[in-house]
């Protein structure tokens, strides 16, 4: 994990990719409990009999449960020393390139595209790509906002 010293450290790593999360292994369950609590209980996701005949050959996760990892795997690419808080302010581009089959592991990496003065601190704007082990095509890319502030 990189760990900056406050925004003007921070400000210096803008255009460097800052690096990559651990591993995540997206489970059966996790795909189970993410369809109950969004009410999205499609066949390709919760019936594994159905499933493993179907396009994927098995389960596989929600795109929307794949997005949702992003801060997890965010928190273990960098920190920021001396903030009051960090607060999501949105998401631009996003991309589902690739499904994530049950049992898959995923992790991201982390691009940091700009930051710049705004919504009471800084907004940060990162690149995440979300990769899976093995997989020749990224599962999520989306463009990250958050305000920082110190």
């Amino acid at each position: 994990m990189k760990v900056f010293q406050g925004i003007e450290e921070l400000s210096r790593a803008v255009g460097t990719h800052l690096g990559y999360s651990d591993w995540h292994t997206v489970t059966q369950k996790q795909i189970d409990t993410f369809a109950e609590a969004t009410g999205d209980h499609q066949w390709i996701h919760v019936d594994p009999a159905k499933a493993a005949r179907g396009p994927f050959g098995g389960t596989v996760a929600h795109g929307y449960l794949t997005l949702s990892l992003v801060p997890v795997l965010v928190w273990q690419v960098y920190e920021v020393e001396g903030l009051a808080m960090g607060i999501n302010y949105g998401a631009d581009k996003l991309r589902f390139p690739s499904p994530v089959p049950v049992d898959s592991r995923v992790r991201a990496g982390v691009e940091l595209l700009s930051l710049v003065p705004g919504g009471g601190g800084h907004q940060a704007r990162t690149k995440v790509t979300i990769e899976r082990e093995g997989g020749d095509k990224p599962v999520c890319v989306v463009e990250a906002v958050s305000i920082l502030v110190p």
